[in-house]
């Protein structure tokens, strides 16, 4: 692929000649070496807070790495400016979501058209004047960087909790204004996690997380408003750095709960909402390897959990007011290979998500027994269960799409058994499902295993080897891609590019023993059952080795990049997006942000020598060979406390060191974070850089796509 690149100018551009301090690193006897350490920020934690700290040598570093990208990829320009028009084109920018009904109001956000971010709205339930709540435009005028966290209306319909980032790096400020004066208080809660605002069934007071130095999630604080945030009294201080924190509120808003959970165990808490002075419940104590979450109907509460070797997890129940393990009984029992993702408790109806054969279900039941599942017909799909405010309904909220198939947005009766469609996705540049084809195969992998494939294609490309293929996995935490519509790809599929997902161990589309079977020391699993695809993909005919595009972001970056590592001669590019690719040196630093909560995933290298030697084998930066890759572009977000900036860093300046072939590039965002730009157009932007570099190394640069017929066309 790579003699058709466009990128092959690149060869008569100068990469940017990065300093190296080369340091020696020994752990448990292993001496290894790192010559651009220095790129990491001796104050990389103000950096977070203040990126214009960041030192100038590394700033001037990274610059040069933006100026390089934008000399190599210049030929790509025009087509990137024409990729922006045609996903632009297929969003209609006016858009809504179907308003929500809150006892006596329904709730919605819209877009104006040309609008980066949404506006919150509302309006009476039985019909009247809508409107505004929050304007995300007029919000973040002047901003650098504007994220909403979370908007959430108090329990009484009078107030409103805003939860802002204007840095990017996830700490929010939370504020609060009256929806009928607009009056804003002048608290302001700092460096709140995400969730925000869980409000208190006053409607005077709410509950938040605040992150500590390191950026973890570390206190459960309850302000009231009209007090200083200040003095805001600790709920709960999380004691062990491996554990993770979260709120949520039960379906019925009787219970905020706090849970605690590492990798493998969890602990949850349970507050009455109309009792913020209630010392919080202990639901059970954590205990290693069990992991459980909660809700509440009727008195009781439910528990989603593994308890007794439930691999794929079942449903307990448990009073109240005795709700620890020896009281808990078993109410839907442990069924292997149906894996049950959460539950939603209805005053009449209970609804769990699950997953089987690596499709997701619904699955809608009553108190006593009688059960039955929501039916889809498609080879490959996404579902996603919407809640909503209610508790007292017969109305189940879900969205619906698949590869071909735009998002449709349903109210189902769990009584009746019937749907009512409420909004399908428009794309206003046309679209017709008809010219595409969803498949679902398998490619066989070490042990006997089946990896489950999704694949869209147009239905006119010939299957003889000849089409590129734009490949995408993630592989990790138990995260299953879904099968969805995504408007973005038809920039690819209708070029005649092959879009594929791939699904393997490490994640959980196979269900938990499959994500057990891909971490820790089976991770090599995950990038083989990657390889593992693309060599099917190759003997069926979709495509022929070198035509093969990979594409992984965060946990996916160090998929792709410990792939190439073991086959550079497979794939003719590499699209890694934030990439966890320094695995070794960030796992054995117990100051970096994440890194505690990571062993459990990963394993410890700095306590356990095996452990190192998990790692060592595939960790990205560490496994460059000396051999021809192809073109590789990695990008980071300065504020990115998840993956932190100098990792993609470091490991283009490694590649430029001792691969050979590429380019090599990186694109940093100097004002961004993980998820890169918020803003809905800004994020198409980064979007057309991703796909015009995959279109520009396949040498399908002018190639135009598919012409769609709208429906005012003839």
């Amino acid at each position: 692929m790579t003699k058709r690149s466009v990128l092959n100018g690149a060869e008569g551009i100068a990469a940017p000649a990065v300093t190296k301090e080369r340091r020696d690193i020994e752990q448990h006897g292993a001496l290894r070496y790192d010559d651009y350490g220095w790129l990491r920020d001796e104050k990389w934690q103000e950096v977070l807070h203040r990126p214009d700290t960041l030192s100038a040598p590394i700033r001037d570093a990274l610059e040069a790495e933006n100026q390089y990208y934008d000399s190599v990829t210049e030929p790509l320009a025009d087509l990137r400016k024409q990729l922006l028009a045609e996903m632009r084109g297929r969003m209609k920018e006016n858009d809504a979501s179907v308003p929500v009904k809150d006892g006596s109001w329904k709730y919605w956000s819209k877009y104006r058209e040309g609008g980066e971010y949404p506006i919150f709205m509302r309006a009476p339930a039985d019909g009247g004047d809508e409107s505004v709540l929050f304007d995300g435009d007029a919000e973040s005028k002047g901003a650098k960087f504007f994220d909403i966290g979370d908007i959430s209306h108090s329990p009484d319909h009078r107030l409103l909790a805003m939860a802002i980032d204007r840095v990017g790096s996830e700490n929010y400020v939370i504020s609060v204004k009256d929806i009928e004066t607009g009056a804003v208080y002048d608290e302001r809660v700092e460096r709140a996690g995400e969730g925000g605002a869980y409000w208190a069934a006053d409607s005077a007071s709410f509950f938040y997380i605040v992150r500590d130095d390191h950026q973890r999630a570390k206190w459960v604080k309850l302000h009231r408003l009209g007090t200083d945030p200040a003095d805001d009294p600790v709920i709960y201080e999380e004691p062990d750095d491996m554990f993770y924190m979260n709120l949520s509120k039960s379906q019925d808003g009787a219970y905020i709960f706090i849970t605690s959970s590492s990798i493998t165990s969890s602990e949850v808490r349970a507050i009455p909402a109309d009792d913020v002075a209630a010392a919080p419940i202990l639901i059970e104590p954590r205990t290693k390897d069990l992991d459980y979450e909660v809700e509440h109907h009727d008195g009781a509460f439910y528990i989603l959990t593994n308890a007794d070797g439930a691999l794929d997890y079942k449903i307990m129940k448990a009073p109240v007011k005795k709700p620890g393990r020896r009281q808990w009984k078993e109410w839907v029992p442990h069924e292997p290979g149906r894996y049950i993702l959460s539950v939603m408790p209805y005053k009449d109806y209970f609804v769990r998500l699950e997953r089987a054969d690596a499709l997701p279900r619904v699955v809608v039941s009553d108190y006593h027994g009688e059960e039955h599942a929501i039916s889809f017909d498609e080879a490959a799909y996404e579902i996603g269960v919407l809640p909503g405010f209610e508790y007292a309904t017969a109305t189940l909220r879900f969205s619906y799409s698949s590869p071909a198939t735009p998002r449709q947005v349903f109210d189902y009766d769990m009584g009746a058994k019937t749907r009512t469609l409420m909004k399908t996705q428009d794309v206003p540049s046309g679209h017709d499902a008809s010219l595409y084809v969803v498949e679902r195969i398998t490619a066989p992998g070490k042990g006997g295993v089946s990896i489950p494939v999704t694949i869209l294609r147009l239905k006119e490309t010939t299957l003889d080897g000849a089409a590129p293929v734009l490949l995408y996995g993630y592989g990790a935490y138990g995260i299953t891609i879904p099968a969805g519509f995504s408007t973005n790809a038809l920039s690819l599929v209708d070029r005649g590019v092959i879009y594929v997902i791939a699904h393997p161990r490490g994640g959980a589309a196979r269900g938990r023993g499959w994500y057990e079977d891909g971490k820790l020391a089976n991770k090599m699993n995950t990038f083989e059952d990657f390889i593992a695809v693309a060599e099917t993909l190759i003997e069926k005919n979709y495509t022929s080795a070198g035509s093969i595009v990979i594409h992984g972001g965060s946990a996916g970056g160090l998929l792709v990049g410990a792939s190439i590592n073991l086959r550079p001669d497979l794939f003719g590019g590499v699209i890694a997006v934030v990439p966890f690719v320094d695995v070794l040196n960030t796992i054995s630093d117990a100051t970096l942000p994440l890194t505690p909560p990571e062993w459990e995933e990963w394993g410890n290298p700095i306590h356990r020598k095996e452990e190192y030697g998990w790692i060592a084998e595939y960790s990205p930066y560490d496994n460059i060979k000396d051999e021809n890759y192809p073109p590789i572009m990695a990008t980071g977000g300065l504020t990115d406390y998840r993956v932190t900036y100098w990792e993609p860093a470091k490991w283009v300046a490694r590649l430029r060191d001792e691969a050979r072939g590429g380019p090599f590039l990186l694109r940093m965002n100097m004002g961004a974070g993980h998820g890169g730009s918020a803003a809905r157009f800004e994020q198409l932007d980064e979007r057309a850089h991703y796909y015009a570099f995959a279109l520009g190394v396949m040498g399908k640069q002018t190639t135009p796509p598919i012409a769609h017929k709208t429906e005012s066309q003839p």
